[in-house]
């Protein structure tokens, strides 16, 4: 009966990986396809930002100046959002590897995010039910 347990724990477990590393590759996939279209929405919004600038400094126009310099920033809000998916690919690339290896650990940040939640909802009870004497 031992073995049956451990049997089906390992098999839950295994399951869980494999599940995770079809989800790992499918956000990668997704992550760099819009990483892609970032890059080039990023180089063509900075290009007339600094276009539009240079044009502007030279005709003395100070409306085209605002709307460029408006351009260059969200031209640098798109690289952020260009960096934060290459840190996330970086992270899913280290699970794959983890998983490939056999040392991965599922430590999802949720999943961390729920056991305090539970945590401190379950002290909040105990705390009202010592008042509560």
């Amino acid at each position: 009966m031992n073995i049956d347990i451990n049997n089906e724990i390992k098999s839950i477990i295994e399951n869980n990986k494999l599940n995770d590393l079809k989800e790992f590759l499918s956000k990668r996939k997704c992550l760099n396809s819009t990483n892609l279209y970032l890059m080039y929405i990023f180089h063509l919004i900075q290009s007339s930002g600094i276009i539009l600038s240079a044009y502007a400094a030279g005709t003395n126009s100070q409306n085209l100046i605002w709307v460029g310099i408006s351009l260059n920033m969200l031209a640098t809000l798109i690289s952020i959002y260009e960096k934060q998916n290459s840190n996330i690919l970086k992270k899913l690339l280290n699970d794959i590897k983890l998983i490939k290896d056999g040392t991965y650990i599922d430590e999802e940040e949720l999943i961390d995010n729920i056991e305090k939640k539970t945590n401190d909802t379950s002290l909040l009870q105990n705390k009202v039910h010592y008042q509560t004497y």
